[in-house]
């Protein structure tokens, strides 16, 4: 019953005339009210644009499917060889073809050792998995794992759930074409027994130890051996000698050169400082001319008669000079490079030459208290090793009780676009003349909204600077992630995780452009020589990978003999490769020109191919094969006219790509994908702008989480249309997560071109 006929009943008794006016006037207020639902809908749609449910089905690796990068893998990963590095510092497979990797990390082997509260513990199916990866255009899978014993064993064994972990990874990513990287060991989980003759280990953090004491560094080696030598029983082939193992990482995140050095104590301490003690004494002669040399003011902690110089705190070696102390604490610069440098040399020696490890080795993969005054000295100690590698996340602030590995509701948060501060690009890195660089961990980290921009970026700046790599961090599960709790249990959402719509749904495109080239590699805008002279006295480089480098606070602590005078602006790294070399003259750096390259509002790389506008928020790839935009979309730029396509875009914020499938360019392909990325929430998920300050700084303007939510993912629906200057693509169909075809979209043409709405539930259209 309408409100109108209830108001009519309840007036029988009124005048025929009466009861008429009464009908007209309800029905103008129906009419008024309709209209104001109309206008709250409107307000509503805006607020909360319409989305859809992420329930991909089981991939079942049909035939049928439109969208399958398996065939760009090897059959056989290291079919052809190990990998090794060219003369301009690439990977090349064992046939010396180049290779690109689209990288991962993944814990899916450790998943039966997790309880979580979903029914018993099941064995991971790793073939599912693999070929999942491999499908959209993974090749290179990292195990970061801990193959030290628990306490209650022996130092000298090795942990073996985690071999055993290991060893099925890489027999299952083999068999799809994937290449592993192992990362075996890290400082922040490692516990030791009071048993164990590990001086005072007990009572402190593992972080640094690895370096210089030599029980432990002995355990170490003893489980590489049981690691690499034995037998992998998943395969036939010992690790050492299996080819599919591209990498050895050394250890992760830690380093003498970061805060943790301070937590070093007891007789760790002593022995690190008999060590600087006999490294100063070498230099100089003895002690006592070292003591001299650096002006006769000793540190109260000096203990020269025991054979110990105290280690000044490591804050002195992140300010600039020269003070009073400015030999001692370059000497102390030089003495902790060279600790790592040779530890690290010995690593490597041990596992090429004794245990015969064919595959390439990283020394490490962390940052250091500045970037700054000691980024390029961290770096120059992995050159003991074959590739450098660095992790780094794109974050906003996380405010929580338990911000380190979840999100719960009251957290509060801010989104970090780079597409706005390009300065937060992770692949901002200065590469070492002639070596691979990678990232070993990295992901745009939720409750980020601005992932749908990260494939997008890395695909193709890694394409413009010659990064070798990039891995997503990280995944538990076999196929996407869902909304779930972060440790099993606890009402949270899970933070560190790449398998949502935004960054996994987007890695066909994004991968099959970076690992095909379809952008060009850039020349080197900035080719920076530095003498170890100028690293062990922390003189400021001529560009820092720190995003809060400031080259006019910085410039005049430069080099003096450098040819590069004044400092280059971090934006430099948004235009082409960024290059350093060690132990080299510094006259002889070069800096390109950058005046039509960096200009107030738009960045260029020096292909021509990538434009990023930060003042709008929008960053175009205009090749040949492959053209797109990612953007914050507003009247003034929801209009993006490349050479052979063009978007239009009602959506707030999303990546679209259009990439040809079969090698040729856009405007002859008769096989191209349209993929479009826009925004996720768990369903339910609700927050409120909120305002807070921490430790005295500024206030800072985010999010309120007042609901988590739960599963499934609610992706905001495509507002999109879609031009190609192709006339002979005559169908359209759109594709599930999977590449099946779900239904033909309709195809407008004519003799230039053809048009398409992108359809509002799924993330991709082959056109044919």
């Amino acid at each position: 019953m309408t409100p109108e006929s209830i108001a009519i009943a309840d007036s029988a008794n009124l005048p025929e005339a009466a009861l008429h006016g009464l009908a007209q006037l309800l029905r103008r207020m129906a009419v008024a009210c309709a209209l104001m639902l109309a206008a709250l809908g409107a307000a509503a749609q805006t607020e909360a644009p319409a989305t859809w449910a992420f329930t991909p089905p089981r991939d079942e690796f049909s035939a049928d499917s439109l969208l399958d990068l398996r065939s760009l893998n090897e059959q056989t990963a290291g079919e052809t060889g190990f990998v090794r590095i060219d003369a301009r510092g690439d990977f090349i497979r064992g046939d010396g073809q180049p290779i690109r990797f689209w990288a991962v990390n993944s814990d899916v082997a450790r998943v039966p050792f997790v309880v979580k509260p979903r029914g018993p513990k099941t064995a991971p199916d790793l073939a599912r998995h693999a070929r999942f990866l491999a499908k959209r255009g993974v090749n290179l899978v990292r195990q970061h794992r801990q193959i030290s014993p628990p306490t209650s064993a022996a130092i000298g064994d090795i942990n073996r759930t985690e071999r055993d972990a290991i060893w099925r990874m890489v027999a299952a990513m083999r068999a799809e074409g994937i290449y592993s990287v192992i990362s075996p060991y890290w400082a922040g989980p490692m516990r030791f027994s009071k048993d164990w003759a590990v001086a005072g280990a007990a009572e402190q953090p593992a972080f640094g130890l690895l370096f210089f004491d030599p029980v432990l560094q002995a355990a170490y080696k003893s489980w590489l051996k049981q690691l690499f030598t034995e037998k992998n029983p998943y395969s036939g082939v010992p690790l050492a000698r299996d080819a599919s193992v591209a990498l050895v990482q050394i250890q992760n995140e830690d380093s003498l050169l970061f805060w943790t050095v301070a937590g070093i104590k007891g007789p760790q301490r002593a022995a690190l400082e008999t060590r600087f003690a006999q490294f100063a004494a070498d230099k100089y002669g003895s002690v006592a001319k070292a003591l001299a040399a650096w002006g006769g003011d000793p540190v109260t902690a000096d203990a020269p008669d025991e054979g110990r110089l105290a280690l000044i705190n490591l804050w002195e070696l992140t300010q600039p000079g020269p003070n009073a102390r400015a030999l001692r604490l370059a000497a102390q610069t030089e003495f902790y490079a060279r600790t790592m440098w040779d530890f690290n040399r010995m690593i490597v020696t041990y596992l090429h030459d004794e245990l015969g490890v064919g595959s390439l080795i990283n020394a490490g993969n962390w940052k250091t208290a500045s970037a700054v005054r000691l980024g390029d000295v961290e770096r120059w100690s992995y050159t003991a090793a074959d590739v450098d590698a660095a992790n780094v996340y794109t974050a906003g602030l996380h405010e929580g009780p338990n911000r380190g590995w979840a999100v719960v509701p009251g957290d509060r948060y801010t989104s970090e676009s780079v597409l706005r501060n390009p300065k937060l690009l992770p692949i901002n890195l200065k590469q070492t003349l002639g070596r691979p660089m990678l990232v070993t961990e990295g992901a745009w980290v939720l409750p980020n909204a601005y992932a749908a921009e990260g494939p997008f970026l890395i695909s193709a700046y890694a394409s413009l600077t010659g990064i070798d790599g990039y891995f997503w961090f990280s995944t538990g599960d076999e196929g996407w992630s869902p909304p779930q709790s972060a440790n099993g249990y606890m009402a949270s959402q899970q933070k560190w995780t790449f398998a949502t719509p935004e960054m996994l749904g987007s890695f066909p495109a994004a991968a099959l452009a970076y690992r095909r080239g379809d952008v060009q590699r850039g020349a080197p805008v900035v080719v920076e020589n530095r003498s170890l002279a100028d690293l062990w006295s922390r003189k400021t480089p001529v560009i820092a990978e720190e995003p809060s480098y400031d080259p006019n606070r910085d410039s005049g602590d430069i080099a003096q003999r450098s040819s590069i005078q004044t400092g280059v602006p971090g934006e430099a790294f948004l235009t082409g490769t960024v290059q350093i070399a060690f132990d080299a003259d510094p006259a002889k750096s070069k800096l390109a020109p950058l005046g039509k390259l960096i200009s107030a509002d738009v960045l260029r790389s020096n292909t021509g191919e990538i434009v990023l506008s930060p003042q709008v928020g929008r960053c175009t790839v205009d090749a040949p094969r492959v053209q797109g935009v990612a953007a914050h979309f507003e009247p003034a730029t929801a209009i993006t006219r490349l050479t052979d396509v063009q978007f239009t875009s009602r959506n707030s914020y999303g990546a679209a790509m259009a990439i040809s499938l079969d090698d040729e360019p856009l405007r002859r392909s008769h096989r191209v994908l349209v993929q479009y990325a826009t925004q996720s929430r768990p369903t339910g998920w609700t927050e409120q702008p909120a305002t807070w300050t921490t430790s005295g700084k500024p206030p800072v303007s985010g999010m309120e989480i007042t609901s988590i939510g739960s599963a499934p993912w609610r992706v905001v629906s495509a507002q999109l249309e879609v031009a190609i200057d192709n006339p002979a693509l005559t169908t359209a169909t759109a594709l599930d997560m999977n590449g099946m075809p779900v239904k033909e979209v309709p195809l407008r043409r004519n003799a230039q071109r053809v048009e398409f709405s992108f359809p509002d539930s799924t993330m991709y259209v082959v056109l044919r």
